[in-house]
C-alpha cells in the first residue's frame, strides 16, 4: 500500500517554512526551505520543500544555484520563467538593500556592512574583478565601480586610476575589494602590496584608504582587520 505524501499545509505548524519563518525568523530555515518559499509549490507528487531539496542537490549549494544568471534558471525544473525572474529580483533587492545601508552611513556603525557589499557585487565572478567603493565625508557612499578585471590568477590595478576616479567623483575615502575565484579568500602578497601603494597614492591627495576586502567562499577578509591598511 503507497503512503500518501502529506502537503506541507498537513505538516505540524512549526515545521512549515512560512509559520516558521514568522515565529522564528528567516535565519532559522535552511536554504531548501527559504528556496521552498520561493516556489510555493513542488513538482508533481512533491512538496515545495523537497522539491527545493532536489534542486540544491542537481544544481545546488545555493550560491551556485543563484549564481547563474536568469536565464539559466530557467531552463531548471521547478522554476521556469516567473519563479527564475523571482529569485533574480530577490537578489538584486537585497543588493540595494545593502547599497541603501551604506548611502546612509551604515559604514559609521557598522564597517562590515561594506564587506557583505563587496560580497554580493564580486563573488561568483568566474575572473578576478577588482572593485572600488567611493565615499564622501561622512562615510556615504557615491559610487561603486568596477575598476579593473583580469583572468584566474589576477587584475592588474592601477593606483593612479583609482585617485584619478576619487578626485573626480569629490570623494574623501575610498574601500576597494577584489574576488578570487578559487574560493579562498585568503590575501596574498600581491594584495598587500597593492593596497600599500593604493594607500601611499591616495595619501598623496589627502584620500583615505580604509579597507580592502578578499571575496571568496565564507565571510570577506578584511586587510583593514588585519593590520595591513
Amino acid at each position: 500500500m503507497t503512503r500518501r505524501r502529506l502537503h506541507i499545509r498537513e505538516w505540524p505548524a512549526e515545521e512549515r517554512p512560512r509559520e516558521k519563518l514568522l515565529a522564528r525568523g528567516a535565519p532559522a530555515l535552511s536554504d531548501a526551505e527559504l528556496l521552498a518559499i520561493f516556489l510555493g509549490s513542488g513538482l508533481r507528487g512533491r512538496d515545495a520543500v523537497t522539491t527545493a531539496r532536489e534542486l540544491l542537490g542537481a544544481h545546488g549549494p545555493l550560491r551556485a544555484l543563484l549564481d547563474r544568471p536568469p536565464q539559466d534558471l530557467v531552463r531548471l525544473p521547478a522554476l521556469g520563467l516567473a519563479r527564475a525572474c523571482t529569485l533574480a529580483a530577490a537578489l538584486e533587492l537585497g543588493r540595494r538593500h545593502l547599497a541603501a545601508d551604506l548611502e546612509r552611513g551604515a559604514l559609521l556603525t557598522d564597517p562590515q556592512a561594506a564587506g557583505r557589499y563587496f560580497a554580493q557585487r564580486l563573488r561568483g565572478h568566474a575572473h578576478e574583478v577588482f572593485a572600488a567603493l567611493f565615499l564622501d565625508t561622512r562615510h556615504r557612499a557615491i559610487a561603486f565601480e568596477e575598476m579593473f578585471r583580469g583572468g584566474l590568477d589576477g587584475a592588474e590595478v592601477h593606483p593612479r586610476e583609482v585617485v584619478r576616479r576619487a578626485l573626480a567623483l569629490n570623494a574623501a575615502a575610498v574601500i576597494v575589494g577584489h574576488n578570487h575565484p578559487s574560493g579562498n579568500p585568503e590575501p596574498s602578497a600581491a594584495d598587500r602590496a597593492v593596497t600599500a601603494r593604493l594607500k601611499q597614492a591616495l595619501g598623496l591627495v589627502d584620500l583615505r584608504l580604509l579597507d580592502h576586502f578578499v571575496i571568496g567562499d565564507g565571510a570577506p577578509v578584511s586587510l583593514a582587520a588585519r593590520g595591513w591598511v
